[in-house]
Order: structure tokens, then sequence, then C-alpha cells
């Protein structure tokens, strides 16, 4: 049960909601449009808002339930590792060339499971930042910093040191997106 725990783990990340919703409901195939990533943000910009919250709650919703896995199969594997091999599999998706999204709605998920008030607390700074300022990558990176200095605050050495790696791996992941925001030329949310 351990190796299937951690193979499900792999293989439930690499789902691509975006990827599916995109070709079965509207006929496109996202990695086509926008910024070609597999994730919730594209599949908002390319197939509009109800599309882009679907998206983001099945990606939320597979980070925690690779985290429930071992329960649920009554093995032995951390649920850390089970929610870092969703991950990874959103970011490298076996059903999608090894290519996929940014990973901010699956890692979520699983620090849903791991510390729900250190998501609140990022989730606070996500809508402040959007409102403020329309970027969702600037508003996902500083959601996990958020999450990070509450999890420095009020939870154990592990958690604070997966927060610290996902908050790394998300800025690295928007480095594009840095650049894009510096120049001024970083999409910005529109009401669809």
């Amino acid at each position: 049960m351990n190796i299937l725990s951690l193979i499900l783990s792999y293989l439930i990340g690499s789902i691509s909601f975006a990827l599916v919703i995109g070709k079965v409901f509207y006929k496109k195939d996202i990695r086509n449009y926008g910024s070609g990533n597999l994730g919730a943000t594209n599949a908002y910009r390319v197939l509009g808002v109800k599309a882009g919250v679907i998206v983001a709650i099945a990606d939320i919703l597979k980070g925690t339930f690779a985290c429930l896995l071992p329960l649920i199969l009554s093995s032995a594997v951390n649920p850390i590792i089970c929610g870092l091999l969703a991950i990874l599999g959103h970011i490298f998706s076996v059903f999608a060339s090894f290519k996929g999204g940014k990973a901010v709605a699956t890692a979520t998920g699983v620090f849903l499971f791991l510390t729900p008030l250190g998501v609140l607390a990022g989730f606070v700074v996500f809508v402040i930042t959007v409102l403020l300022t329309k970027y969702v990558s600037l508003s996902s990176m500083l959601a996990s910093i958020a999450l990070f200095i509450y999890s420095l605050i009020f939870e154990d050495k592990v958690i604070i040191a997966l927060s610290l790696l996902i908050s790394i791996s998300i800025i690295i992941l928007h480095r594009q997106n840095i650049k894009r925001i510096i120049k001024g030329t970083e999409s910005r949310i529109v009401g669809n």
C-alpha cells in the first residue's frame, strides 16, 4: 500500500483539469492559448471565469486528496510526501508530456490538509493583492510568503520547511511573471 500511495499521489497530481475541461467542454487545448500554462489562471483567461474557478477547485482538491491517500489506503507513508508528489505531478504531468502548471492551487490543497489556518492567511493576502493590483501571479507569490510567515509563527519545523520550499518554488516558477511585472507588461485579470 505504501508504493500504491506514492504512485497514485503522483498520478492524481498529474491529472490536468485545465486540459481536460478545455478539450471536453470547450474544444480547446489551452496549451495553445494564453500563457500555454496548464493552470487555473490560464483556464480563466482562455475559457472564462466558470472554467477557471472549476479548475482551481479541482486542482486544490487533488492536493488535499493526495494527502488523504495514506489514511484511505491504510499505508505508512507520510501525507506530506504524498502531497509533494501531487505537486510534482501537477508541474510535471505524465499525461501532458511532463509539462503542467505552477502548482499554486495544488499546493494550496496540500496545505489545506496540513494547516487550514495558514491557507486562510494566504487566501486573505491573495484576495487583497488581487483587488489592489489585478495581478494573479503577484497575489500567488505573496500568498505563499504569507503562508510561510504564518507557519514560522504557528507551525512545527516540518511545516515551516515545507512552506519555505513551496514558496521558493512558486516564486521561481513565476520568474517570467516577475520580469513582466517589472516591465509593466504582465496581464491583469479583467471581468469576463
